[in-house]
């Protein structure tokens, strides 16, 4: 009984030392859709065309919930005080799912909806999700591979938005990237609408 007591009280002063996470900022960044579908609008996939949009992957830089800055040509920092609510990847997969949606003729579907559609398929990379200090802009890259329905083949095709940012800070980075990533998204709906 008394060791397990000497345990207890050697242990208590260590509790204080200890955390389990970083401290979180004072605030979380996400992207404001500027093409989101109507509220109580509907569609129908017996109707228009169909389309799956996958999460596309990610380099490990841009992977988690941090905002990177390519400082140099081979060195990447981090924003300080910038976090995303989800992963990078996420976040654009749902705008680039809003902006389709609401931006063409397509129904866009979830990868358990499209099992009994013959919907297209958007998959891809997101190549850069972040700020260039050196040109002080936001860059959205991605790399977009889509499968029409009822083809084999796959199209490729690389788009990009870059925005001026007046300050390397969460703020800006925020609506810069937000900003940058709606142009992609707009492209990437114009395209895909092509027949």
């Amino acid at each position: 009984m008394k060791t397990k007591i000497l345990i207890i009280a050697a242990a208590l002063p260590l509790a204080a030392c200890i955390s389990f996470g970083a401290k979180p900022p004072p605030s979380l960044l996400t992207l404001d859709t500027a093409s989101a579908p109507a509220v109580g609008a509907e569609q129908n996939s017996a109707k228009a065309r169909s389309i799956t949009i996958q999460v596309p992957s990610t380099p490990t830089a841009i992977a988690g919930a941090r905002v990177p800055v390519q400082a140099t040509a081979t060195t990447i920092a981090y924003v300080k005080d910038a976090q995303w609510t989800e992963p990078p990847a996420r976040l654009f997969a749902r705008l680039l799912s809003d902006t389709v949606s609401a931006r063409s003729n397509m129904v866009v579907l979830s990868t358990v909806q499209s099992i009994s559609d013959p919907s297209a398929t958007l998959a891809g990379e997101l190549r850069h999700f972040g700020l260039d200090a050196t040109t002080r802009e936001a860059i959205v890259t991605y790399d977009a591979a889509l499968t029409r329905a009822g083809k084999d083949t796959v199209e490729k095709r690389r788009f990009e938005a870059r925005v001026p940012v007046a300050a390397i800070d969460a703020t800006s980075a925020g609506t810069a990237i937000s900003q940058a990533a709606n142009q992609v998204a707009v492209e990437v709906a114009t395209w895909v609408t092509a027949s």
